[in-house]
């Protein structure tokens, strides 16, 4: 799970190429087990999203990567924006189905969801296979505010920032808004900083500074 969440990177996919004869390549054979030319361009392109940024990457890097064709990428996404915007909501979805279970172990100890969801956000920052969070990453390169994946953005990150509240008033904080803020920011920031000084940086005291900003919180109440 990525927090600011999305999961892990995906390994490179690497997709065998047919040998061409006179320029084309000869007719597969029908194989149950290859996924579809959606599947195979949804998943190329959110790898290569994430690893090389959404603006670094077309149409046709995608299409030839996916081993298929513009021409079906446009029959499965109405544009490229629209791709991104797909490439979003299964992230949030897979971020708040993991957040959910990770809830539902210690719902009746809110603190703990704190310390487990840090836990998982130190694991993530810890891995140099990672580049930060996705949705963070296409916010900044996202800037038009009709952008199909703005709403999706913006919707994650209002959801995060008041499921923290929640948590925060659930745990007897003495100011849980300004410890949720506090606590959005140590993510936000830690997912920022691997980009910047790497695994070993301050990203790796991300857990122990939750900790310590919840202490004080509770503390003082």
């Amino acid at each position: 799970m990525i927090l600011t969440g999305n999961s892990l990177v995906n390994e490179r996919l690497h997709m065998t190429r047919s040998p061409r004869i006179n320029g084309r390549s000869p007719l597969r054979k029908r194989d149950a087990n290859r996924p579809s030319a959606r599947q195979r361009i949804f998943d190329t392109a959110s790898e290569l999203f994430y690893l090389k940024g959404i603006r670094a990457v077309g149409v046709e890097t995608i299409a030839a990567e996916a081993d298929t064709t513009k021409m079906s990428l446009y029959r499965n996404f109405p544009s490229k924006d629209e791709l991104v915007a797909e490439w979003l909501r299964e992230h949030d979805a897979n971020f708040w189905q993991t957040w959910d279970a990770m809830a539902n172990r210690h719902s009746k100890d809110p603190r703990r969801q704190i310390k487990a969801a840090f836990a998982l956000l130190a694991k993530h920052v810890a891995d140099p296979k990672a580049r930060g969070c996705p949705m963070a990453n296409a916010a900044v390169e996202l800037t038009e505010k009709d952008h199909p994946a703005r709403k999706v953005i913006e919707a994650h990150k209002a959801k995060l920032r008041a499921r923290l509240v929640q948590i925060c008033t659930q745990m007897g904080a003495r100011e849980p808004r300004l410890l949720a803020d506090q606590l959005f920011l140590l993510m936000e920031g830690a997912q920022v900083t691997t980009q910047t000084l790497g695994v070993r940086g301050p990203a790796r005291n991300v857990a122990r500074a939750a900790k310590m900003l919840i202490d004080a919180n509770l503390r003082a109440s």
